[in-house]
């Protein structure tokens, strides 16, 4: 007579007569509708093998009975995208940058596409913000080295500060008066004491006053009498604090020994010009555009 199956007195199940160490196996088989599903996904992925792509080989892929292509569908997507937007990229060409900024159509769809290109091309050194960050200006404020107008973002943004890649490039060499020996280290003291004290610090009056003389002789005629700055040199403001390498005195002396200069690509060399219009026009909406 065959022996009977153990059965646990816990669960009631009976074990499938393995045991390890006293501890005892369930026979808990899988349902039959787990097994059915089981087997009818296997089916379903040999379909899909033979139906669509699937097998890679050496140099290419199977292509499935279907010939269907994700990328080719992405890519006749993208071409009705571009053809859509087609109209709207030949009117951005031929208008001013004034005419796109007055007409609402060409507004809403330049703005759109600076802010896809700014993000791209401008974000890694400007901030998704446009915020800016050390040696980098923030374009979301007033304040412009070369000018804040739609037309002077353009030019900036065409041809780019201090790169070797277009001639016509913003260019604005502020002396290294240690380095060059134009002043002696107790007139740098002097000169960034009296700069502080332009832009609001509290500075050593003494020295503040001893530096107004130097700065009327060697700072004046490019950041203007009260440190106004001057767009035309690409100089900025001293009597705010809006700063771009830093407004404490050791950064200024620093600045003012060796000075400073920052490179920003030529991107009409780089960009399609109506993407630079777009970009330009985008840019002078941030809200610090003049």
């Amino acid at each position: 007579m065959a022996e009977q199956p153990y059965v646990d007195e816990v669960t009631g199940v009976e074990t499938t007569g393995h045991e390890w160490d006293g501890i005892r196996e369930l026979n808990n088989p899988l349902p039959n509708w787990w097994n059915w599903i089981l087997w009818a996904t296997v089916v379903w992925s040999i379909g899909y093998w033979i139906v669509y792509p699937a097998w890679p080989l050496i140099d290419s892929y199977t292509k499935g009975v279907f010939g269907y292509s994700s990328r080719a569908e992405v890519a006749v997507e993208i071409e009705k995208a571009k053809a859509a937007q087609k109209g709207f990229l030949d009117k951005i060409e031929a208008a001013s940058l004034e005419e796109i900024r007055t007409d609402p159509d060409l507004l809403n769809f330049a703005l759109a596409g600076g802010r896809a290109a700014f993000n791209v091309n401008c974000s890694q050194c400007h901030g998704s913000g446009a915020q800016g960050f050390v040696g980098y200006p923030n374009l979301n404020d007033d304040e412009w080295l070369w000018g804040g107008t739609v037309d002077a973002i353009h030019a900036t943004i065409v041809h780019g500060i201090r790169n070797d890649q277009d001639d016509d490039a913003r260019v604005s060499d502020m002396p290294t008066f240690l380095k060059d020996e134009i002043l002696e280290k107790d007139q740098i003291n002097d000169v960034a004491e009296y700069v502080v004290a332009l832009s609001g610090g509290t500075a050593d009056q003494a020295a503040a006053d001893r530096g107004k003389t130097v700065y009327e002789e060697q700072c004046a005629a490019c950041h203007g009498e009260t440190g106004e700055g001057l767009a035309d040199f690409g100089a900025p403001a001293l009597n705010n604090k809006i700063w771009l390498y830093g407004g404490d005195k050791e950064t200024i002396v620093r600045t003012i020994s060796y000075s400073r200069g920052g490179v920003m690509p030529a991107w009409g060399k780089i960009l399609e010009s109506v993407t630079v219009k777009q970009l330009a026009v985008y840019v002078h909406s941030l809200g610090g555009g003049k």
